[in-house]
């Protein structure tokens, strides 16, 4: 019997990404993603995280090849010595963040973010927040069109845009970020430890609507949002050598 791990292929739907699936699983095979023992992505930083969160519960290896438009989380395509690239390749290790949200119904969901997550005004009235970590108030109202908590992993997204701090990926950290700021106008943000509590309560609710995401899970007028990162579930990213994530984040840093 073949030692090597059972590999699922999967793509963004584009004709280009489907095309080099196919020929990679002639060459290589190919498993269902239930029970794959590694995952082969061909997109964007946008299929890599929907495939992470789809193999989260089973930290299943994932080894993105960039079929889309930044490909950040990504290694270049060659269809020539894939197994090979794979043997070879440095893991990268994420937790993600939990949310747990309150709704005006008093409904309590859940949802975890690999990158962040985020809060936004759901109309043309500013949001109003209200911050504590480990539930000491820290800022008592915050006027904005929202903010954000990243992991290290999201740091060079979304947070990045918002101006918040590139955190190294492997630091205890978190990031805390305003998008759009009114008041205080001066403040540009925290960083955490990753041990910390943070929750988010909103204001005037009713006139100001809030919604809560986790990278891609939405959750609309909330009322109280609280995160923590969660040691019970992790991905693994795979990334030829060289070419870590540590090293991309790094390299961000640098860029003007």
């Amino acid at each position: 019997m073949s030692t090597q791990p059972r590999i699922s292929f999967v793509t963004n739907n584009t004709a280009a990404a489907d095309a080099a699936a196919r020929r990679l699983r002639d060459r290589y095979g190919d498993s269902d993603l239930d029970s794959a023992e590694l995952v082969v992505a061909l997109g964007g930083d946008g299929l890599m995280l929907q495939t992470l969160h789809r193999v989260m519960g089973r930290d299943v290896p994932t080894y993105g090849m960039n079929f889309g438009t930044v490909g950040f989380m990504m290694n270049d395509f060659s269809e020539d010595d894939l197994r090979e690239r794979i043997a070879v390749a440095q893991r990268t290790h994420i937790y993600p963040l939990s949310m747990t949200v309150v709704d005006a119904s008093g409904q309590s969901r859940t949802a975890l973010a690999i990158n962040e997550v985020s809060l936004f005004r759901s109309t043309y009235q500013a949001a109003k927040l209200q911050i504590l970590v480990d539930g000491e108030v820290r800022l008592d109202e915050l006027i904005c069109d929202g903010a954000l908590l990243s992991t290290p992993a999201g740091s060079t997204a979304y947070n990045l845009s918002a101006h918040g701090p590139i955190l190294p990926i492997e630091a205890p950290l978190l990031a805390l970020t305003p998008i759009s700021p009114f008041r205080p106008r001066r403040w540009r943000g925290a960083i955490l430890s990753n041990r910390a509590t943070v929750t988010f309560l909103t204001r005037e609710p009713d006139k100001r609507p809030v919604s809560a995401v986790a990278d891609n899970v939405e959750f609309q007028n909330v009322r109280e949002v609280t995160v923590r990162e969660d040691r019970s579930h992790r991905v693994t990213l795979l990334f030829d050598p060289g070419t870590s994530l540590e090293e991309r984040v790094l390299t961000e840093q640098f860029r003007f």
